[in-house]
């Protein structure tokens, strides 16, 4: 049974600082493509990085210079750290893995991330 399971969401101020953790089971973690998505209230999902199995990260425009995302394939856990963060920043937070055979993603149920002061 696959599960990925997210941790880290919460409220924080104008320019402070997250850690998103995603925990994985099920997958052979460190074949797969890992990464963010996010969805604010009534808009819809945005992509916000992912990181391939040879550990290249690539980042949305939105979030480029604030966000960084890493894998630890020993402990099957993709990490987004967000800093500088800004009330648009504010959303459910997905995380997501890809099949490398398939292109199938598997999905968490989401972790919320509240930017205000």
């Amino acid at each position: 049974q696959v599960q990925l399971v997210e941790s880290g969401g919460g409220l924080v101020q104008p320019g402070g600082s997250l850690r998103l953790s995603c925990a994985t089971s099920g997958i052979n973690f460190s074949i797969y493509t890992v990464g963010w998505y996010r969805q604010a209230p009534g808009k819809q999902r945005d992509w916000v990085a992912m990181v391939t199995a040879s550990g290249v990260a690539v980042y949305g425009d939105s979030v480029k210079g604030r966000f960084t995302i890493a894998r630890d394939n020993a402990k099957e856990i993709v990490y987004l750290q967000m800093n500088s963060l800004k009330p648009e920043d504010t959303a459910v937070y997905y995380c997501y893995a890809r099949s490398p055979v398939s292109q199938y993603d598997y999905w968490g149920q989401g972790t919320q991330v509240t930017v205000s002061s």
